[in-house]
Formats: C-alpha cells, structure tokens, sequence
C-alpha cells in the first residue's frame, strides 16, 4: 500500500514538471517568434551626423522620430536631408550636419553667422553681408576655413585723388597713403610731391594730391639798351641836336632753370649769362651856339644914332645939349608909335623873296610881355631887350632853328624858338605887344626857308 502510493506520487511530480517545461517552451517560441516578427518589421536607416554613418533598424515612423531615438537635436541652422515629418518607408538615408559658428569683423565691427558651409563667400552669406567689387576681404572668397578663422571685411569708399591739377575718384579701402598710391598704379619721380603725409590713412571722402614737379632749363635772349653820350657842339645853334652815332642795342643770352609745378611755372633762376653782342653808344652833339639878330632897318638907325647923339652931348653948347635930350625923350613915343603900326613890317611883308623851300602852315602869335615869361627864347635871344626883333617859334623838326625864314604878312625872320604846342606845320610869330599878338589870332599863312 505505501509502494503503490509513493509511485502514484512520484507520477504525478513528473507529470506536472512536464507540463511546466511545455508551457515554457511554448512561452519561449512565441516570445522568439515575437521578437522576430518584431524585429522583422523594423526598417533599415543609415544615419549620417556630422560625417558619421552608422545603420540603424527602427520602428521609427518618422525622420524627427528617428532623430529623437538617437538624440539628435537639430538647430536652425543645420543642415537635414530630410524635414522631420518624412515619413520612414524601406530602407532610408538621413543626414545631418549641426551648423558651425563663424566670426566676421566687417570695418572693425564683429558679426556672427552659424552654417554648416565652410567656404568664406557661403559664410559671407550667411551672414547677410553684400559685396561690392571693390571691398577688401581676408581671406579669399573662395577658401575654406573652420570655425577659429576671422573672417575680416573692409568696405570701399570713395577717394578724390589729385593727380598733376587733375581730379579722379576712385575706390578704395582702410590703407594708408603710400599703400593707396601703390594700389592705383600711381607712380613718383624724383622730384614728384605728395601733399599727405605716406603714412597718413585714408579716409572716406578724403583727397590724395600728388603734385608733379619738374626742372627744365629755358634760354632767352635780351636786348641790352645802349648808352647815350651827349656832346657840347659850338657849331650848332642852342636847343639844336645832331645825330653823330647812331647807337645799337647788344644781345646777351640767359640761361635760366624754371621749375614747374603740375605745368605751370614756380621758380626761375638765372644760372648762365652771356653777351652774344656788345650795345654800341649813341653819341649826340649839343648845340651852343647863341644866335645874334639883326634889328630892322628903321630899329637901328635910331640905336645907332643913339651914340652919335651921347657923343654930341660932350661936343655941343648945352642949349644944344638941352634940345638932343628933347629929341631924346621924343624918342620912345616913336617907337611906342612904331609897336602900334609898325610901317617897316608891312612893307617887308609885300616883298616875297625868291627861292627856298615852300610850304603853308598854320600861324598864331606871341609876346614875351606875359607874365613870368623871362623873354629868353629856346636859342638865347632877349626878345625883351630887342623887341623889335621878327623871330618864330618853330618845330625843329620841320624848320630848323637858327634858319631864316620868311613869313607871309609878316616879313622876314629867324627861327629862334620853340613852343610845347608847336608841333608840325605850325609856328608862332613874335609881337612886341600882347594888343597885336590877341588881334593876329590864328591864319594859314606861306613859308619860305631861305637857307
């Protein structure tokens, strides 16, 4: 009976483990058989970040799905080959690249761009900075750099450059004036100036002069003025002149260096100078000689007898001596008679000599009775002292002084004087008394030179 029982027993603990190992391994093929459909559902997706690969099996229905099972953040600036609401269907490719920050100093002032390019003109981009041809930028548009790289811009302005008086604008950037010149091809002489200073920089707007300077050597030629000699002549009449030497004016060379600023001449000096030919004097004779007048007729019969009658004085009774002082003072009333109506003068005016040279003048008259005149004419005769005297003021030039001459209605004469106004066909008669002289006033009269 306890056999029996411990054998009903020992059957039924094989019975249930039995039992335990089929539900077990049931449970184990239905768990392998899940985990393979499972596993079998799954699609493939390669990942690329940052240049990194690596494949992946997700039930991921979306690329943001993926990308959240991988913990991957995406800015907005990163680059994703996909949106994030992509749908996963079959095997896919996603790549991802996180935007990378850039440094860029634009006229010294510092700007940031985040991309996930890497070459300087994409960042530039980026970075919403335009470009104009002339701006200055380091380095190259067309390098590559990574993030601790600065990129630095200069933007060009204009430049007013001066070049020879000419105005040019130009473009240009931060530099200085030696560098600014060099950039646009501006070559200097020697002698060539630059009002900046080389070392000063350039600004916007600013002006760049550049004044160009030459030395050029310039000959001329001058007359050098001869010298006049005037020499006393006894020969010839006061007031006259003779030419006895023409003179000649020399030549000398000048050699001169002028220097020129922008083509306009600052400075000359004489370096050289030469007589190529030498002045020749003038050399002019001065009359002398003083003209003594005869007095007419009538004049000098009366200051001849005038010492006949002073020797009568000794040789005569004083009765005698009392009527020659009458006729004596008898004596100026005639004359004074003879200056109101002088008969000789008209009656030598009726008589034309002839021969001699020709011509018709215009005629007016004068007295040395004026006042200040001296009386004294340009030939040294005392019309005051002799006023009986016919004497003319002429131009030389036309009839010359000391000539005789005879003058119609006027009678004979000499040319004893000149007058400021006398200039050409005219002359100027002598009269004892201003009454006669205003009563010629002015007449166009013959003229003959007798000698």
């Amino acid at each position: 009976m306890t056999k029996k029982a411990n054998g009903t027993k020992n059957n039924k603990s094989f019975t249930g483990k039995s039992v335990a190992v089929s539900i077990a391994t049931v449970l184990l093929f239905a768990a392998v058989l899940a985990f393979a459909i499972f596993e079998g559902t799954k699609n493939t997706v390669t990942v690329t970040a940052n240049g990194e690969t690596e494949e992946i099996r997700t039930h991921a229905e979306t690329v943001g799905d993926v990308l959240d099972e991988q913990a991957i953040e995406v800015g907005k600036d990163d680059f994703l080959s996909h949106s994030a609401d992509t749908k996963i269907e079959g095997d896919t490719a996603i790549e991802w690249d996180q935007a990378e920050q850039y440094a860029v100093t634009v006229d010294g002032e510092t700007r940031s761009a985040w991309t996930t390019e890497n070459t300087v003109a994409a960042i530039l981009e980026k970075a919403e900075i335009e470009l104009t041809q002339h701006d200055k930028v380091s380095p190259a548009l067309d390098e590559t750099v990574d993030e601790d790289t600065v990129i630095d811009v200069e933007k060009a302005y204009e430049v007013t450059i001066v070049d020879g008086g000419k105005d040019k604008k130009v473009w240009s950037t931060s530099t200085t004036v030696a560098d600014f010149l060099k950039q646009h091809s501006i070559e200097l002489s020697k002698l060539d100036r630059v009002e900046q200073e080389l070392d000063e920089l350039v600004l916007p707007n600013s002006k760049v002069e550049v004044v160009r300077v030459e030395k050029v050597t310039d000959v001329v030629e001058d007359a050098v003025k001869y010298a006049v000699e005037t020499k006393k002549d006894s020969s010839l009449l006061k007031g006259s002149e003779k030419l006895v030497q023409k003179g000649q004016n020399g030549l000398v060379e000048k050699t001169y260096e002028v220097v020129k600023e922008n083509g306009k001449e600052v400075k000359r000096e004489l370096k050289e100078e030469k007589v190529v030919k030498e002045p020749t004097q003038q050399i002019l004779a001065v009359g002398t000689k003083t003209v003594v007048a005869s007095v007419s007729r009538g004049t000098a019969t009366k200051q001849a007898a005038a010492p006949k009658q002073a020797a009568a004085k000794k040789e005569t009774s004083p009765v005698k001596q009392a009527s020659a002082k009458a006729e004596t003072a008898a004596a100026p009333k005639a004359a004074t008679t003879a200056k109101a109506a002088p008969q000789p003068a008209k009656k030598e005016a009726a008589s034309e000599p002839t021969g001699g040279k020709e011509f018709y003048v215009s005629a007016t008259a004068y007295t040395a009775s004026c006042t200040g005149c001296s009386g004294i004419t340009a030939t040294g005769i005392n019309l005051k002292a002799n006023p009986g005297l016919k004497v003319i003021a002429v131009d030389p030039s036309v009839i010359p002084l000391g000539s005789k001459v005879w003058v119609e209605g006027y009678g004979n004469a000499i040319a004893g004087d000149t007058g400021g106004a006398i200039k050409g066909n005219k002359i100027d008669l002598f009269m004892p008394n201003r009454a006669d002289a205003l009563a010629f006033g002015r007449k166009q009269v013959k003229v003959k030179i007798l000698n």
